[in-house]
């Protein structure tokens, strides 16, 4: 194999000259190697690069080139729109919070895109309105849910400067929470819960004159007309223990009557047995012979004969005790009756028990415009009412002084 300085002699060649040939290009390429490493170092120029890297944008095609564009100032708009936005909506909050005297800012959903397109032109699609815990008469609703359509903006400087807005429809639903109506009306006592599409019921109980008395009562809801709810209480029943119960009213069945375990147990209780027997009005009131009346009193064994019969039983179930307390108030003290209770429980009227578990409310009044009840339904967590409303506005609407 040949090296680099191979030098190749021809015929005839003096050595002395070779060798100095042989030694000349030697030096030469030595010194050549040396002036390449006594070469200073340069940084790179980046500066090529990018004219490289334009020169190679530059040969994108036109179309490209406007795609992209395109995209990017599309991109900045969407952001810029987006923005407008969120300010608009942060601003409508606020502006109902301080108008409705709120403990925090309702929630504000601005439908339709692009925003600013919809400003310029002074309407909005729809906006959404969601308030929680809307006091209302003795209740308070959980969620307040409302949408505006095609609302009519007053913002003559645009998104910074909204003076108010024009609500030519809306619609939502109310919610009372079957939650909260506990914790208002029940006072921790008595629970709401939901049976079909129009019953509540209410069960608990209702503390009087040092007695937990159990409470149950049924209540229909319904509409009352077109701007409130109404309920109608009914079963309403005080049970205490499993001695009496009591049904406020003035009808036959309505009062303070013995159950039917307690009229059945007087068969055993001969006391209290001898007791009723005792007083000639309840002798009547029973129906029972004056001859069964002595026969009873002389044998126990009678007694029991008598107290133990179903229609002895029926009889003594129909008797009112709240009517022989005003007339014999120690006979009730033998039959098992606390006298404060009895004293307590005839201020325990209808209206005052339909007072404590009414779940009515009525909508407020807005001026300008209407707001109306379209359905009521009892759900599983409480009563859902929808709601409607024309010609409405918020502060101050376009064209007004």
């Amino acid at each position: 194999m040949r090296s680099p300085h191979h030098i190749t002699t021809q015929p005839g060649t003096n050595i002395n000259d070779f060798v100095a040939s042989a030694f000349a290009a030697s030096e030469a390429g030595f010194v050549a190697s040396e002036e390449e490493e006594d070469e200073p170092w340069a940084p790179p120029n980046h500066r090529r690069r990018g004219r490289r890297r334009r020169k190679r944008f530059a040969g994108l095609p036109l179309a490209l080139k406007a795609v992209v564009g395109v995209v990017v100032l599309a991109a900045f708009l969407t952001l810029a729109d987006r923005w407008a936005l969120l300010y608009a909506e942060r601003r409508a909050a606020d502006e109902l919070k301080a108008r409705m005297h709120l403990s925090a800012a309702p929630e504000v959903d601005i439908d339709g895109f692009p925003f600013l397109t919809q400003l310029a032109d002074g309407r909005l699609k729809s906006v959404k309105v969601t308030v929680p815990d809307v006091a209302a008469d003795r209740v308070t609703l959980a969620t307040v849910t409302a949408t505006a359509h095609d609302v009519r903006l007053n913002a003559p400087d645009g998104p910074t400067s909204v003076r108010g807005a024009g609500i030519p429809r809306l619609d939502g639903d109310v919610l009372l929470s079957f939650d909260d109506l506990n914790r208002e009306l029940g006072a921790s006592q008595v629970t709401f819960t939901g049976e079909g599409h129009d019953r509540v019921l209410a069960r608990g109980t209702l503390p009087v004159a040092g007695h937990d008395l159990r409470l149950r009562a049924d209540a229909r809801i319904g509409r009352d007309g077109e701007h409130g709810i109404a309920t109608q209480i009914g079963g309403m029943r005080l049970d205490i223990g499993d001695l009496a119960t009591y049904r406020p009213g003035t009808r036959a069945s309505e009062g303070l009557h013995l159950t039917r375990s307690s009229a059945a147990r007087l068969a055993h209780e001969t006391k209290k047995a001898k007791a009723l027997f005792a007083v000639p009005a309840v002798v009547r009131r029973l129906g029972v012979p004056d001859s069964a009346v002595r026969a009873a009193l002389r044998s126990d064994s009678e007694l029991a004969r008598v107290t133990g019969s179903p229609r002895f039983i029926h009889r003594a179930m129909r008797l009112n005790l709240i009517d022989l307390a005003l007339e014999h108030p120690a006979l009730l003290k033998r039959l098992g009756f606390d006298p404060s209770l009895l004293d307590a429980l005839p201020r325990l009227t209808r209206p005052v028990l339909v007072d404590r578990l009414s779940l009515g409310f009525r909508l407020p009044t807005p001026h300008p415009g209407e707001l109306r009840l379209r359905d009521v339904r009892v759900e599983k967590d409480g009563i859902r009412v929808r709601i409607e409303g024309s010609g409405l506005s918020v502060g101050s609407t376009p064209g007004a002084r």
